[in-house]
C-alpha cells in the first residue's frame, strides 16, 4: 500500500526539516510505504538545499513563488498523480511534528472507517490543548477520545485521503490560493456523502496561528486593514470566502457575510463592541 505525502513550504527551513524528521521517524505498519512530494515555493533560506541534503528521497518541486498553501498542495498532488498510482494521499503541514504513532493511528482508523477521510488532530506542545483538527460547522474542534469521531469540516494540517475519495471528488481546488481549500474539500466530500472522521488519537503537535487578523483591529489604520483583508494569506479574503460559502451554504449566506466582513473592516470598534456575528 503506497502513500503519497504532500507538503508545501516557504522559508521555514528548520520547521520543514523537523517535520520531515518526525515523518521518517514515525512507525508505519507492515505492507505500507510512502513517497514525499514537497513544493518549495521560492524559499530563500536554503530550505531546498537542506531537504535535498538530509532527505535525498524527497521529491522537491520548485514552485513559482506565488502558490501559497493551497496551490502548492495542488501542485504536489498533481505531481504525485503523474508519478504513481497511490492508495492514499497524506496532507501534511510543514510546521507539524508528528508523533511516533501517527501513521499507525491514521491507517488503523482508516481500516475501521474505509472510504472515509481521516483528519488528524494536533495539539499545542506548550499546553497540550487542541489547535487544529475536525469539527462540525460553527462547532468547536472535536477532541480525540480513543474512537474515530465523525466531523464535517477539517483543517488541512494532517489529513489522510484514500484513493476512493480522490477518485470521487478529485484534488484540492486551485481556485483558492492559500486558505479555505481544506474546508472546501471537506464540504465537497460531505455533499458526495463521503464521511470524514477525526482520528482516534492526537497525531502530533502544531502551534496555533489563530489570532485576530489586522483587518478587524481598531488600532490598525484603514489602509493596513484593507491590505490585510485582501492578503492572499488571509482566511477571510472576501472573494474566495464568497465562492466557498456560495458553493456550500447558498447565495444568501455568501452575500450576508460578504457585507458583514466589509462592515467589520470599516467599523471595527462598533463590531467588536457588539460582540456578535452576522
Amino acid at each position: 500500500m503506497k502513500i503519497a505525502v504532500l507538503l508545501t513550504c516557504f522559508n521555514r527551513r528548520l520547521k520543514t526539516i523537523s517535520c520531515l524528521k518526525s515523518l521518517y521517524d514515525a512507525k508505519i505498519p507492515a505492507g505500507y510505504e510512502f513517497d514525499v512530494y514537497l513544493v518549495d515555493d521560492g524559499s530563500t533560506d536554503g530550505t531546498k538545499q537542506a531537504v535535498t541534503s538530509e532527505f535525498p528521497n524527497v521529491k522537491v518541486i520548485t514552485g513559482s513563488g506565488d502558490l501559497y498553501w493551497n496551490r502548492g498542495m495542488v501542485l504536489a498532488w498533481e505531481r504525485a498523480i503523474a508519478h504513481d498510482d497511490y492508495d492514499f494521499y497524506l496532507w501534511l503541514n510543514d510546521d507539524v511534528i508528528l508523533y511516533n504513532s501517527s501513521l499507525e493511528c491514521l491507517i488503523r482508523d482508516h481500516n475501521r472507517e474505509p472510504n472515509s477521510i481521516i483528519c488528524g488532530s494536533v495539539q499545542s506542545g506548550k499546553d497540550k490543548q487542541i489547535t487544529y483538527g475536525g469539527s462540525i460547522p460553527s462547532g468547536p474542534k472535536i477532541v480525540p477520545n480513543g474512537e474515530a469521531q465523525k466531523c464535517i469540516e477539517f483543517n488541512g494540517n494532517v489529513v489522510l485521503v484514500p484513493k476512493y475519495v480522490y477518485q470521487n471528488i478529485g484534488i484540492l481546488d486551485s481556485v483558492y490560493i492559500h486558505a479555505i481549500g481544506d474546508f472546501d474539500y471537506a464540504m465537497r466530500a460531505y455533499r458526495k456523502n463521503i464521511s470524514s472522521f477525526v482520528a482516534s488519537e492526537y497525531v502530533g503537535t502544531c502551534e496555533s496561528h489563530d489570532s485576530a487578523p489586522a483587518w478587524c483591529l481598531p488600532e490598525t489604520n484603514i489602509f493596513k486593514r484593507v491590505k490585510s483583508l485582501y492578503s492572499p494569506l488571509g482566511n477571510s479574503h472576501p472573494y474566495y470566502f464568497f465562492i466557498y460559502e456560495k458553493r456550500n451554504f447558498g447565495i444568501g449566506t455568501a452575500v450576508k457575510h460578504y457585507v458583514s466582513i466589509h462592515l467589520r473592516l470599516l467599523f471595527p470598534v462598533v463590531w467588536n463592541w457588539r460582540k456578535t456575528s452576522w
